[in-house]
């Protein structure tokens, strides 16, 4: 469990710094995270509602700044699918002080690297810069937040990026379209059934006054999490933070509550015909939230039976028995429940329905051959390597930090999820496999060739 320390709510320099601010840019201190690898994780909150986290680590004139902004797909609605996505494209244009392009060219010639990522419950923008050039995107950074300009033609240019993306990456792609169709499969009522990147009549659609709408309602201080890890003076990146953001008023937040989604209680298919040279599937369970305490066991069992050439699943569809070429698992983790996913791809001339039937099967088999503690001890392994690969560079850290403060609500939620991952039995995996995989409503998605014969 993380060690807290009490806020330094004393602290001389944390009055000094709020005394002559207005109230929204006075700071109150939050606990500090003693324990996180690389050093403590100290808290503190404006009075406009950001939420400020830092790490100082020396080690290297680095530093990894985050503004993850708690707004994905799951808070749209249907005909507005992908406002979320294409904002990520948005920021990185004008605002009123700064014209279309010079964004990146400033970040570029500073030595930042910079991008964002968007997905079902947040939207992440971050910069790996020098650490002298911390002003330099604290300025930015504050700027795009508060001063973003959205008009119609740079609108239509993005929304027409956008389009293109999805064309390559899901209408061109099989395995694209294959998971759109898989969580339209799945969820019915949960905005988990919208794809994150939208449907191509919503991205079409979007107008000047859409993009406006969404950016006054979630594109505000109290909906953002920053970030900041690396070589830092605290009080003088402090001061920055209140100097870029401490204007900002606060939003109105609309209160939203996904909807639930009903139970399934038969299982769910749909066949999609593509012009692939092998035939696909992918089967979906329903998967508790991450926050839930089941969590962590069903992902050290998909990790178990699909986590590289030595797993269950992989080692017998794949290597012994030559059913598919590649095999993977992965258990959602998401703030709302959602689906642990199996996929496939066929080799040769194997079916869709022989290929389902192969890795079903298998799984079925979980019911008397139940996962080995030596299989247990190699997956929990492998997934505490990837956790410590994953905090070794400041980059990390942040991303890190920000998605547990998003998704848990606990920013060194790390800490806690590899605790659990440690404590999974062989037991444990039995039950969570018996509870939601063994004879539980599924949704399978066949792709099926309709290359003629010969043409691959």
């Amino acid at each position: 469990m993380p060690t807290l320390a009490a806020p330094p709510t004393s602290a001389a320099w944390l009055d000094r710094l709020n005394r002559n601010a207005s109230p929204s840019a006075r700071f109150t201190a939050g606990p500090v995270y003693l324990d996180f690898p690389g050093g403590a994780v100290e808290s503190y909150t404006l009075g406009n509602g950001l939420r400020v986290l830092l790490q100082v680590d020396a080690r290297a004139p680095v530093v990894s700044y985050n503004v993850w902004f708690h707004v994905g797909s799951r808070h749209e609605r249907a005909g507005k699918t992908g406002l979320a996505h294409l904002f990520e494209h948005l920021m990185f244009n004008e605002t009123s002080n700064l014209p279309a392009g010079r964004f990146d060219e400033l970040l570029e010639r500073a030595g930042a690297e910079t991008n964002a990522a968007t997905w079902t419950d947040w939207t992440y923008y971050y910069e790996n810069l020098p650490a002298d050039q911390l002003p330099l995107v604290v300025r930015l950074e504050a700027d795009r937040m508060r001063n973003l300009v959205l008009r119609a033609p740079l609108v239509a240019s993005e929304k027409e990026v956008v389009a293109n993306e999805r064309r390559y990456r899901v209408e061109d792609d099989v395995d694209g379209a294959t998971s759109e169709a898989l969580w339209a499969l799945a969820f019915k009522k949960h905005p988990y059934h919208h794809p994150t990147i939208g449907w191509m009549q919503d991205i079409e659609g979007f107008t000047p006054q859409d993009c406006r709408a969404f950016y006054r309602t979630w594109y505000a201080p109290n909906n953002a999490t920053l970030v900041i890890v690396g070589d830092l003076d605290r009080l003088r990146t402090l001061r920055l933070v209140q100097k870029g953001y401490g204007a900002m008023r606060r939003a109105k937040l609309p209160a939203f509550e996904a909807p639930v989604e009903p139970a399934q209680r038969a299982d769910r298919t749909v066949v999609l015909d593509r012009p692939t040279p092998t035939a696909k599937v992918a089967i979906g369970y329903r998967c508790p939230a991450f926050a839930h305490p089941d969590h962590a066991a069903l992902a050290v069992l998909v990790e178990a039976l699909t986590g590289g050439r030595s797993a269950r699943l992989y080692r017998e569809i794949v290597t012994e028995r030559e059913l598919a070429t590649d095999l993977s698992g992965w258990a959602s983790t998401f703030r709302d429940p959602g689906l642990v996913e199996f996929s496939a791809t066929g080799r040769g001339r194997i079916s869709a329905e022989d290929l389902e039937g192969a890795v079903s099967a298998s799984l079925a088999r979980l019911s008397d051959d139940v996962i080995s503690e030596d299989e247990r001890d190699r997956a929990v392994a492998r997934m505490e390597l990837g956790f410590l690969r994953g905090l070794e560079t400041v980059g990390g850290r942040a991303e890190s930090l920000g998605f547990h403060a998003v998704v848990l609500g606990e920013p060194v939620g790390a800490l806690r999820r590899i605790e659990a991952i440690r404590a999974v039995t062989a037991a444990d995996l039995q039950r969570v496999a018996e509870r939601y995989l063994l004879g539980r409503p599924r949704c399978v998605v066949l792709v099926r060739s309709n290359l003629a014969e010969g043409a691959a």
